[in-house]
């Protein structure tokens, strides 16, 4: 991969992402329309002058085609991030994914590149009913965040089939870490921040997750990409450490130095509808590979709360 076209480049995962390909040594587009991405979390990538990086919206095809000319392979990071939210407005997830998704691989068809990474997630298996959930189980689905992802996957197969896109879907537990903006930690920071005595959490506070450190998820993808064979791929990325949601509220409250904080439930087993109250996947194909997760979670809890309280930007939205 010498030079590489990154939707979503300027967000949480992505700018990692960058980080490292510019590290060793590619030429990178960051494609990004800057919803939700920060000009600040590619300042260490620019200083490389190996990145470049173009505004623009993943669903302007004919704009992104024009920018990915000239590259052989494509990391599609960009996509709404809202999982919450399909209850709200069903179309959020079919245009920001699914579409998005389809719009990456017509603009890769006319531009011949043809190695793709994905940014699936854990939320294909719906509400699985096996732990830790191996990438072979189909679950039903709970969510139009879940739907529109696998069927972006599915696409992704089918161009492969089609058009010889050699592609690496990853299916991803929740990531925290430096550069993190959305997610569990992130509303616990700013909900302590602004009570430091009450705390509330969605549902009974027995949900139990996976979380995985941002840096030693862009480790597997990176080993799975030098190391995985097959057109089309598919990888949990995961951690085998799982947590409960007030053992979480707990930690980064500790972190925060507050004392005392009581937590109050919503009530139910999960935080909203289309939420699984367990989420732990098998890790077996990436372990075959040689990668493990080596951060603890309470680890990468502790350095997302600590980043978030040193970078006052990470919490303006």
């Amino acid at each position: 991969m010498k030079k590489v076209f990154v939707t979503g480049g300027a967000g949480f995962i992505g700018s990692h992402i960058v980080d490292h390909l510019a590290e060793k040594g590619a030429r990178v587009t960051v494609y990004d329309n800057f919803s939700a991405g920060k000009n600040i979390f590619l300042k260490s990538a620019l200083a490389t002058r190996r990145v470049k990086i173009v505004k623009g919206d993943v669903l302007n095809l004919k704009r992104m085609t024009a920018a990915m000319r000239g590259h052989d392979a494509v990391f599609h990071f960009a996509a709404n991030a809202d999982v919450r939210g399909g209850t709200k407005d069903t179309r959020v997830d079919l245009e920001q994914n699914t579409i998005a998704t389809h719009r990456v691989l017509e603009a890769m068809r006319a531009a011949r590149a043809k190695k793709l990474v994905f940014a699936s997630s854990a939320v294909v298996y719906g509400e699985p009913q096996r732990f830790p959930t191996p990438e072979e189980y189909a679950g039903i689905q709970t969510s139009v965040y879940g739907a529109s992802k696998l069927a972006g996957e599915a696409m992704i197969q089918a161009y492969g089939n089609y058009f010889g896109i050699r592609s690496w879907s990853f299916r991803f537990v929740s990531w925290i870490g430096e550069r993190y903006t959305h997610g569990v930690v992130y509303d616990f920071v700013k909900k302590l921040r602004k009570n430091g005595k009450v705390l509330p959490v969605l549902g009974d506070g027995r949900q139990r997750k996976s979380y995985l450190y941002v840096k030693d998820g862009v480790e597997g993808i990176f080993r799975a990409i030098t190391r995985g064979r097959g057109l089309s791929q598919i990888y949990n990325l995961g951690h085998r450490e799982s947590m409960g949601v007030d053992r979480l509220a707990r930690i980064v409250a500790s972190e925060m130095d507050l004392h005392g904080v009581r937590i109050r439930h919503s009530g139910g087993v999960r935080g909203w509808v289309g939420d699984s109250p367990v989420v732990r996947l098998s890790t077996r194909r990436m372990s075959a590979l040689g990668w493990s997760a080596q951060t603890k979670i309470e680890v990468g809890i502790r350095r997302t709360v600590r980043y978030l309280m040193e970078t006052p930007e990470a919490l303006a939205r």
